[in-house]
């Protein structure tokens, strides 16, 4: 009986939860549907007050919008151009970290010294960056904003697979070993396969935040427009057109979450990999 008490109620806590994150969602699609031309006060969950009529114009405004196509094959470029380069360098490093001891058992700090890369805040190494990028004459272009990105979601993949690297039977690889293989192979055919879980949940990780990188971009660029930039322009002299806002974000938020939709069983497998040890 407690048993079924306790299952209850991690469930109602399950359901508490999601309706906390499919509510913005809902209130979104919501806002995508109000009339184009509203600029009035809103109320409770962004519903116009007494002027509520559904409506696809602010879909059929934006759709037919040049500039959202541009910025949508912007992010289409840099978000997985950034995601491919952090996975190749990464992949390496963090099975380096994992079945590797450097001297003066520096391994602990290699680790740390990502971490922190991972924690410092963007915002204090952009004003640098600008200047180089300035001087380079890289500065408005796609490379300084994919090399920048690519750097800051480095640790994620770092992390999430080294410990999954370190929880592969070591014998493994020491049996392709003595069968003549050597690291690389290993590398290759023995390790990659057996993390592909933590490598999907890295992988996912690192695209949404390069898709949803805002703060680089703007630093950056000033024509380079991504969508997060997109839709931040959906000011206008006259007010905000919350729906033409609303649709904005819907379509920035909606290739990540297709892609976790998708991937959500090797999100799972990556993130508690190693978790439970007996």
């Amino acid at each position: 009986m407690e048993q079924k008490q306790k299952s209850i109620f991690y469930t109602l806590v399950s359901y508490f939860f999601l309706i906390i994150f499919l509510l913005p969602i809902f209130w979104i699609c919501l806002l995508s549907l109000t009339k184009i031309e509203f600029n009035g006060v809103i109320q409770v969950f962004g519903i116009p007050e007494d002027q509520y009529s559904p409506t696809l114009a602010s879909w059929k405004g934006e759709l037919r919008s040049p500039e959202l196509y541009s910025s949508i094959t912007r992010s289409l470029i840099i978000a997985p151009i950034s995601t491919i380069i952090a996975l190749i360098l990464g992949l390496p490093a963090a099975y380096s970290l994992a079945r590797f001891k450097f001297s003066f058992n520096s391994n602990k700090y290699i680790l740390i010294f990502f971490l922190a890369l991972r924690l410092i805040p963007i915002i204090t190494v952009l004003l640098t960056y600008h200047y180089i990028f300035n001087i380079v004459n890289l500065y408005d272009t796609k490379i300084a904003i994919i090399f920048l990105q690519s750097a800051f979601i480095l640790p994620f993949v770092i992390i999430i697979v080294r410990q999954a690297f370190i929880d592969i039977p070591i014998e493994l690889e020491e049996a392709a070993m003595v069968d003549g293989a050597n690291h690389l192979r290993s590398f290759l055919f023995i390790a990659i396969p057996l993390t592909i879980p933590a490598i999907v949940a890295s992988t996912l990780i690192m695209f949404s935040f390069a898709w949803n990188e805002y703060l680089i971009v703007f630093a950056l660029s000033q024509f380079q427009e991504t969508l997060p930039l997109y839709v931040r322009s959906g000011g206008l002299n006259s007010g905000f057109h919350f729906g033409g806002l609303a649709v904005r974000t819907f379509i920035t938020i909606a290739i990540p979450m297709s892609l976790a939709i998708l991937a959500q069983r090797y999100i799972v497998q990556g993130l508690t990999l190693g978790a439970v040890k007996g």
